[in-house]
Formats: C-alpha cells, structure tokens, sequence
C-alpha cells in the first residue's frame, strides 16, 4: 500500500479476521488449510501487509463462523487496494456532471477493455509486480461505472488517431479495444471522437488533460503527467484548459464521423 489511509482500512480489517480466527481456536496454518490460503498470505493480511481478494474474505467468513462480518468488508478492501490517485480522481468523477478528456498517448483510462489495460501496465518500466498490475487493471476496471451511475453525466472524450492504431497487446487486443470504443459510443451520454493525424490546427500538443463539472458548480482540471498528475483549480488554469478542450473538439471529427472512422481502422490494419 502507498497510502495512510489505506493502511489503516487493512489493518483494521486484518484485526478482525485475527480475532475471529483466534475465537474459533485455529492457528494460522490451521485457518489457511481451511481457507485454502498459504500461512504466509494469512499473516500477510492480518498484519495489514497484503489486500484479501473477495473469495479470500469469504472463505475466512464461512471457516471462522463470522456471521457475514467478515464478508461485509468486501468493498472496504477492494477500494484500498486501488492506488490513492486512482481514488482521488475516481471521487472526482463521481461528482461530475460533465466530463471531457483529451488523450494523446494511449486509449484513456475510462475506456479500456481489461485485456488493453493489462498490456498497457506490462509494458511500463520500471516493471509491476504481477500483483501490481492486477490491483492497477482492477482500478482502471472500477472506475467504469461512471458510466452507469444515475443520474447521468455528460462524457466526451477526443482520442489522437495513433492511439486507435497502436497495438498494445497484439492486432487481437486493439481489435476488441476498438469494438469496445463502438460500444460505448453508442451510448446516449458519451460522445467520442478522433483527432486526426493529418489535422494542421491543433489546440494543444502539450498532452493530455480533462475538465470535469461538479454537481456543486465548480469546474476543476486535471492534467496527466508521466510522473506526476495533478488537479487544477486556479480558475485562470481551468478557463485556459476549457477553451482548449473546446477547441480541440471543434478540429476533430465529429462523433458520427470519428465513429465511422474506428469502424475503419481494422481493415486498414490487416
């Protein structure tokens, strides 16, 4: 964990799981063999060193008699195993209404499929732990109910051409990234378009960023960084990253054409 306050729900809950353990007279080899867990992974998470996966919990519950105590604590657990910024900015997009996002380098990151997001982390140097990459995909894959949350938010997103045709993960995976793009451009409430490679004028070539719109009125940036990403409140800071983000919007396809222009870009590739 790279956090405090992820620390602490860990610990907490890895206390809960020693004294329920404890009460049902098993030692931690003994609880393992039940669970189906090694000794080490049970001392592990009751000293808050390592984030139990959902069967791991359930399986302590069922094995210590917990009643469903240890179960509930699911959800805990899993958004601690999210890295703090993905918690932030996944805080962030909960309270938006409207969200726009320009993406230079890779598909973003409310839209890859799982399979893109794992070749996206392995590909990251210095290397993830397998671990690592597993609680990063999660993550990525937790954040996508923004999609889905009532009421719903206006979603615009505006991808570079090099980002559909880069084959992260193999032709299969940027195929099924690119079909998945299709979907959810369906939707009533996302737009997506392309900004094409052979455009003259462009707003912004210093990166990617997003403008998100809070429920209580206020409009934030956000700016994605190699190493450090940051929110933007300075209204000065935002009304510049707006006006850009308008304007990229305006030199791009339009979401019908940048549609149509995803549906392509498989045949062009073979």
């Amino acid at each position: 964990m790279d956090d405090e306050e992820a620390m602490a729900v860990l610990k907490a809950v890895g206390r809960q799981i020693k004294m329920w353990r404890e009460a049902a007279g098993l030692s931690q080899a003994e609880f393992g063999v039940r669970i189906g867990y090694s000794e080490e992974m049970v001392s592990s998470v009751e000293r808050g060193r390592r984030a139990a996966k959902p069967e791991f919990l359930d399986k302590a519950d069922e094995v210590s008699g917990a009643g469903g105590k240890i179960s509930a604590m699911k959800e805990d657990v899993e958004q601690a195993r999210y890295p703090k910024k993905v918690r932030d900015l996944k805080n962030l997009e909960d309270e938006a209404v409207e969200m726009g996002a320009y993406t230079a380098l890779h598909i973003h990151g409310l839209l890859p499929t799982p399979e893109y997001a794992q070749a996206l982390y392995e590909m990251r140097r210095p290397a993830y732990t397998e671990e690592e990459i597993e609680r990063l995909v999660a993550a990525r894959m937790a954040r996508k109910e923004v999609f889905e949350r009532t009421p719903r938010a206006l979603i615009t997103f505006v991808q570079e051409e090099s980002t559909l045709r880069r084959p992260v993960g193999g032709r299969m995976v940027q195929r099924q990234q690119l079909e998945h793009l299709l979907e959810v451009g369906k939707l009533r409430h996302v737009e997506i378009q392309v900004m094409p490679t052979d455009r003259e004028g462009h707003a912004s070539v210093s990166g990617s960023f997003r403008v998100l719109k809070l429920r209580d009125g206020k409009t934030l940036g956000y700016s994605a960084a190699e190493l450090h990403s940051r929110v933007i409140s300075t209204p000065r800071e935002v009304q510049i990253l707006e006006m850009r983000y308008g304007m990229i919007r305006a030199q791009a396809l339009s979401p019908r054409e940048s549609l149509a222009f995803i549906k392509k870009v498989p045949g062009e590739e073979t």
